[in-house]
């Protein structure tokens, strides 16, 4: 993470931006007169917690953003990767001993301000978040159950020795940061805003304890699909050497540290070929649990089963989502161990999570046995679970399941 001062402007033209046609800044729109220019910010981060000026992040500040006319941006929709894209406004929030965190403001994007003692640098005490924001066909913005996220969080944030903002500051936040950088929002069909909150233990600590003072930070970026296939199928290598998680761990928790202990296997993977790294368990080494950063499916017949959650497999919310409706299509869901073996005879494979929403496997590759699915095409299955959830989450179809929350 940068350290450090920098204008809003000198930070656009320094970064690469992805998929931006042209390199000169843009510049945001302006910021309310309460909210303070940048460099203000930076001294009040360095200032104790309890001597900061909050600013309220309630209904008066949406009002102001919600009346500013925003500018366009100058953006290849049509060939949207999924990197990160700098955008106006972050949300800040902090939390100090007594448990209590402020209501936060918003500011304009860049570098925060960290003592290298943090929590978060010095012992991994950190947790995220990921959710999208979708442009109606209207021009209305919808959220996919934020609700979800949050109540994740707390699990998470509990299992860290860490507070968390209650569910109701943490929707509203992201109800905030999303219209405040409203312009990013990808027109309908050509991608979605993600939202990226983020939770740290930002306070000086020297010995190994909880840090005295907590962050929550919430920032967004335009994308397009998280694998460069796309919705075309990719090639997964089962890894039974390294692991991602272990019985009475924190693999059950969006905890920073779990994502970067899978890079040196997923690096070997991508090296060789493949598009990602599907985990064995730690015991037995032949039961399923999950990919680098998405939840896997196994389909027979009209069985559809995914390993169950227990401690060991992140509880993601594109998995209880696709649950759900596979439930209400006719399939029947089995959450249990599910082999190695099952996974080499199944008809169709394909994998959730938030960046990927649904992906089909092509191919699946263990201990040097390649094992192709449908001919390398989109599985019958995988096509019909992802129509029917992203027409869903695009307000396309009725919300039936209430899982919709819609910005105007």
């Amino acid at each position: 993470m940068e350290h450090g001062v920098a204008t809003h402007g000198a930070l656009l033209a320094a970064a690469p931006l992805a998929g931006r046609r042209s390199q000169l800044p843009l510049s945001p729109p302006p910021l309310p007169p309460s909210i303070q220019i940048q460099n203000r910010l930076y001294s009040i981060l360095s200032l104790p917690l309890k001597a900061r000026p909050v600013r309220r992040c309630g209904a008066s500040l949406a009002s102001n953003y919600t009346r500013q006319t925003f500018e366009s941006v100058d953006l290849d929709w049509e060939n949207l990767g999924f990197g990160i894209v700098q955008t106006d406004y972050m949300y800040i929030a902090k939390c100090g001993p007594d448990g209590n965190f402020s209501e936060g403001e918003m500011v304009p994007f860049g570098p925060i301000a960290l003592n290298p003692s943090s929590g978060v640098l010095n012992y991994g005490q950190g947790l995220f978040e990921g959710l999208k924001a979708y442009m109606k066909t209207d021009g209305s913005i919808l959220l996919f159950r934020p609700e979800e996220n949050a109540l994740r969080m707390r699990s998470g944030a509990e299992r860290m020795c860490m507070p968390a903002p209650s569910v109701g500051q943490f929707v509203d936040a992201v109800k905030q940061t999303v219209l405040a950088n409203k312009r990013w929002v990808p027109p309908t069909g050509k991608g979605s805003l993600y939202i990226r909150p983020l939770l740290m233990g930002s306070g000086p600590v020297l010995g190994l304890a909880p840090a005295p003072e907590y962050s929550f930070i919430i920032f967004v970026s335009p994308v397009g699909n998280y694998f460069k296939e796309g919705l075309a199928p990719i090639n997964l290598i089962v890894e039974d050497k390294f692991h991602r998680a272990t019985p009475g761990g924190t693999g059950g928790v969006k905890t920073i540290g779990n994502y970067a202990s899978v890079l040196m296997a997923q690096k070997i993977a991508k090296e060789k070929g493949y598009s990602d790294v599907l985990y064995l368990d730690a015991v037995h080494k032949k039961y399923l649990e999950e990919v680098s950063s998405c939840n896997i499916f196994v389909v027979k017949g009209n069985v559809i089963s995914t390993p169950a959650i227990k401690g060991t497999i992140l509880p993601g919310i594109t998995r209880k989502s696709i649950i759900d409706v596979a439930l209400n299509k006719g399939f029947q869901v089995e959450e249990r161990l599910v082999s190695v073996d099952e996974l080499l005879d199944a008809d169709e494979v394909f994998c959730t999570g938030t960046a990927v929403v649904v992906s089909p496997v092509g191919s699946i590759t263990y201990q040097g046995k390649r094992v192709e699915y449908g001919h390398q095409g989109v599985g019958v299955v995988s096509q019909q679970l992802y129509t029917s959830l992203t027409s869903l989450q695009m307000g396309q179809t009725k919300d039936s399941m209430d899982w919709t929350v819609q910005l105007n």
